[in-house]
């Protein structure tokens, strides 16, 4: 994290009672999405509780071997510049194949006009570019890992 990034969190940990504050190592700093507008975009959306849950290709985490995330792990919200926009807190972590993602968690998602039908044919778009940068193959039977979660800073 940079230093910046690391006042935020201070910031935030000294709001909550003693007790409950994490290592400042356990937390994250990330953006959301591959490109500037996206990322700044779905900054905004978490930023003012549009955006309440996200999803990625559990096929990542394999590749990389990486542990999925966990229910209760602070992440700091980036925009592209890094610049820390807020803090939120996974309250659930689920894995389900592309196809069988809810109307209600692509509404929770928050981006687009909220639909469905957008969510679809956006993620549809970015998991096959994904998977192609990956070098593997996507259907939508792959699975994704749907995540869930609240800001919790600032409030």
């Amino acid at each position: 994290m940079t230093p910046k990034q690391r006042a935020f969190v201070a910031q935030y940990l000294n709001t909550i009672p003693e007790d409950q504050r994490f290592n400042v190592d356990d937390i994250i700093a990330e953006h959301f999405c591959a490109d500037e507008y996206n990322a700044n975009e779905c900054a905004r959306l978490i930023n003012i509780g549009v955006k309440t849950a996200s999803c990625s290709l559990k096929a990542a985490y394999d590749i990389e071997q990486e542990p999925l995330p966990e229910v209760g792990r602070l992440s700091v919200v980036l925009d592209w510049e890094q610049n820390p926009v807020c803090i939120i807190q996974l309250t659930s972590v689920e894995v389900s194949p592309f196809d069988q993602v809810t109307d209600e968690f692509a509404y929770a998602e928050g981006e687009g006009d909220r639909s469905y039908s957008w969510w679809r044919q956006a993620h549809l778009k970015f998991f096959n570019e994904y998977a192609e940068y990956l070098n593997i193959p996507f259907t939508e039977q792959d699975e994704l890992v749907l995540e869930r979660f609240e800001k919790v800073f600032p409030k």
